[in-house]
């Protein structure tokens, strides 16, 4: 009698917790599918261009930036960590959304010149 309770007892938590597992599975599944349907789903959005400031605006944005106090680098060209910084303090001192990365909306504060392509993103 004991053995037929046990056994009993054991196969009643085995299909509880098979029950349970199979439900978190698909709360999973539908989880990713409902998030792919809402938009949510970072990976399987497609992006779109990306703004990119070529060599000559960096210089460009390096030279005021050193003008203005925010960057003491060279002129280089290239948008390293110094230069992020710099754009980060000149993006808060011109209450701009402080990104540390030369985007449209610090180049045209900064009276840069965009590209054709840039202008049209």
């Amino acid at each position: 009698m004991r053995r037929v309770l046990f056994l009993t007892a054991s196969l009643s938590l085995l299909l509880a917790f098979s029950i349970t597992a199979l439900a978190q599975n698909e709360n999973t599944t539908s989880g990713n599918s409902n998030s792919t349907r809402t938009g949510n789903s970072n990976s399987n959005r497609k992006r779109g261009p990306v703004f990119r400031a070529n060599k000559d605006q960096i210089k460009q944005a390096q030279a005021l930036l050193k003008g203005r106090g925010f960057y003491a680098g060279e002129q280089t060209g290239k948008l390293d960590t110094e230069t992020r910084e710099g754009l980060k303090k000149y993006q808060a001192a011109e209450s701009l959304k402080v990104t540390g990365t030369l985007n449209k909306i610090t180049l045209e504060k900064m009276q840069i010149t965009l590209t054709d392509r840039q202008k049209a993103m």
